[in-house]
This record gives structure tokens, C-alpha cells and sequence, in this order.
């Protein structure tokens, strides 16, 4: 039996978390702001998370094209409670990642990288 799409990204997601114990939580937001797939914990709100993130992915790439910083890589929000790391994957949808607050960022970044990757040949 085959699976689907979304149980796929779901799956890859989950495969992410599974690498590195600093990633609590991650999800698939089209650019548009809809939920494609998530590995959210249960009193997250999917459709304000996945808003949030197209939101922030458009303003990040406004802002590096306007002061001439190149094509955007990463939207890094730190909070007394941890990081949200946003990514592009492709052209159409955004990998959003809650990080523990003492995680180390650049094996986050490493497998995000990783994730991204393999979630545009997904998608």
C-alpha cells in the first residue's frame, strides 16, 4: 500500500526531529500561509503557526532584497524559550523548526538544510 504525499513529508519531518533531540517541533507552510504537513505538539495551533511562517519568510526575503543582502536563506527568531528557524523549500513552501533554547544551532541549521532538500523532491 502506498502512501501519500502528506505522510511522506510528515514522515521526513519526524525523521528530523528523530536527528537531533534540540528540534521539538517542525512544519511544511506554503508560501500562501496553508498547512502541508506538521510534526507540531498537540496545544499548537497549525493554521496560526503556518500564517506566521509564510508572514515572516515574505517579510525576510523583502527585507534582504531591498538592503541588498542576496537571496534569503533563514528567517532565526530567538525567544527566552527558544529558536523558530524558517527555511525555504523550493520555490513554493517554507520548513518552519522550534528549537530548544540551548540547542546547538549549527546542527539545526545542518539538518534543516538536509530536511529541506529532501522535502522539495516531495513536494
Amino acid at each position: 500500500m502506498s502512501r501519500s504525499r502528506t505522510d511522506l513529508l510528515t514522515e521526513r519531518l519526524r525523521d528530523l526531529q528523530a536527528s537531533t533531540s534540540d528540534v521539538e517541533a517542525s512544519a511544511i507552510v506554503s508560501v500562501d500561509g496553508l498547512i502541508i504537513a506538521s510534526s507540531l505538539p498537540s496545544g499548537v495551533e497549525e493554521d496560526r503557526v503556518s500564517a506566521m511562517s509564510a508572514a515572516m519568510l515574505s517579510l525576510g526575503e523583502r527585507i534582504a532584497s531591498e538592503l541588498g543582502r542576496g537571496v534569503l536563506d533563514q528567517v532565526y527568531i530567538k525567544g527566552g524559550n527558544g529558536y523558530i528557524v524558517l527555511t525555504a523549500v523550493g520555490e513554493e513552501a517554507v520548513l518552519t523548526v522550534l528549537a530548544r533554547s540551548t540547542a546547538k544551532l549549527g546542527l539545526v541549521f545542518l539538518e534543516m538544510r538536509r530536511a529541506a532538500e529532501d522535502l522539495e523532491k516531495l513536494i
